[in-house]
């Protein structure tokens, strides 16, 4: 392994409530591939710090005081595309999980979670998988379900990026809420096969998240969700 040669996982954490961003940061800082290069206290902050910090993870906080989570991550997102954005929330409302996909994030984690389970909550959005629970996904595929119908009748704005039938298949996957291990079970494939499908997804779409390739999908109809 060779871990202890690559640059750091730079994350910035972002919450109103100082006892939240101390418990994260002192858990983060415990890792060795991890260093927490900022906090902001809300979303006004946040961007500015992303613009400047650039980091590669931010743990953002839905609801703070002068700009919400959900705006904030829509800031980054434009100025710095990169980043992956993990939404922290004390309720997994399918509103505002939905409102946060759309605006860029990468996932989402209940605040509830146990701290020891951060860590690789950011590595693997870094490395690029979706942070979001069955339950969460099957909310999502309703959304998606219904933004389809909505959008049934308006002709695509581009011509569409032609994917192979494999990575199709991945694709629909993704959208069912499966993670690489659970991709590679059902088609028979090994887990790195699956990240090259889904690399070469999120390149062929210029997107950068799995769940972004979803909504995509679904607007140009590549995907049907019913």
């Amino acid at each position: 392994m060779t871990e202890t040669n690559r640059d750091p996982i730079r994350v910035l954490i972002v919450d109103d409530h100082q006892m939240i961003r101390h418990g994260l940061a002192m858990t983060l800082t415990t890792e060795h591939d991890i260093e927490v290069v900022g906090e902001a206290s809300d979303g006004l902050e946040a961007v500015e710090m992303a613009d400047r910090l650039l980091p590669d993870v931010v743990l953002m906080d839905v609801r703070m005081p002068r700009r919400s989570g959900i705006e904030a991550t829509r800031g980054i997102k434009s100025s710095v595309p990169s980043t992956r954005i993990i939404m922290l929330t004390v309720s997994d409302e399918e509103e505002d999980l939905f409102e946060a996909i759309k605006a860029g994030a990468t996932g989402y984690l209940l605040k509830d979670v146990q701290l020891d389970e951060v860590p690789d909550a950011v590595r693997g959005v870094h490395e690029g998988q979706s942070l979001i629970n069955p339950a969460m996904a099957a909310k999502l595929i309703n959304e998606f379900a219904s933004m389809s119908r909505k959008e049934a009748e308006r002709p695509p704005q581009l011509p569409v990026p032609r994917l192979t039938e494999r990575e199709m298949e991945v694709l629909r996957l993704v959208a069912k809420g499966m993670n690489n291990r659970e991709i590679a079970k059902q088609l028979f494939i090994s887990e790195n096969t699956v990240k090259n499908h889904v690399r070469n997804i999120l390149d062929k779409l210029q997107l950068h998240s799995r769940m972004e390739a979803v909504v995509y999908a679904v607007r140009e109809r590549m995907l049907e969700i019913t």
